[in-house]
């Protein structure tokens, strides 16, 4: 027998002798314990590693966050009919670039219950899960670009608000995609 058959027999042995040894309810090792035993931290709870001593922190007052704008009008009916004349802020050079995204926000989030034509005969309305969604040539409804932009922001009756899912711009451009639609159901 050669010398490495020996000590790699030796080895084994060792090897062996080693698993073996110790107790079973506990490994021996454990290689990166972090991993094993990671250290929780609550939200709003006191550490002591961050010089506020606080871990996840509100917001400081009258700050906006990046890609939202301040909308100006309160959730009133007041606040509704003042935003009947506002005019969009979008630039009208963009026009058919801000219509074509308009038109593809639309059919993510509107369309479902409004109906690709706008005309309230979603999917949803067709099966019966959602009823009373109008139309936007429904004349009593008087939809203005800062009518539908203010629904969108707060929601209107059982629609709820989208402002967490769009952003200001994205927001005024399915307001404007809106009133293409009005325009084309009413000629």
């Amino acid at each position: 027998m050669n010398s490495f058959s020996k000590i790699s027999i030796v080895f084994a042995s060792m090897f062996l002798l080693v698993s073996c040894w110790g107790d079973k309810q506990e490994p021996n090792y454990q290689y990166m314990p972090n991993m094993y035993e990671a250290a929780g931290y609550e939200a709003y709870s006191e550490v002591d590693f961050l010089p506020n001593g606080q871990e996840a922190m509100v917001p400081p007052d009258h700050t906006v966050p990046r890609g939202w704008l301040p909308y100006p009008y309160e959730n009133t009916i007041e606040g509704k009919e003042m935003a009947r004349v506002m005019k969009s802020p979008l630039d009208s050079l963009n026009s058919e670039k801000n219509l074509a995204e308009g038109a593809q926000l639309y059919t993510i989030y509107c369309a479902i219950c409004h109906g690709d034509k706008g005309d309230g005969q979603g999917t949803l309305v067709k099966r019966e899960k959602i009823l009373g969604v109008p139309s936007y040539a429904d004349a009593a409804r008087n939809v203005t670009v800062g009518t539908a932009m203010h629904t969108i922001q707060y929601g209107l009756n059982s629609m709820g608000s989208y402002a967490s899912q769009m952003n200001t711009e994205e927001m005024w451009q399915v307001s404007e995609y809106v009133m293409t639609l009005k325009q084309d159901l009413t000629k």
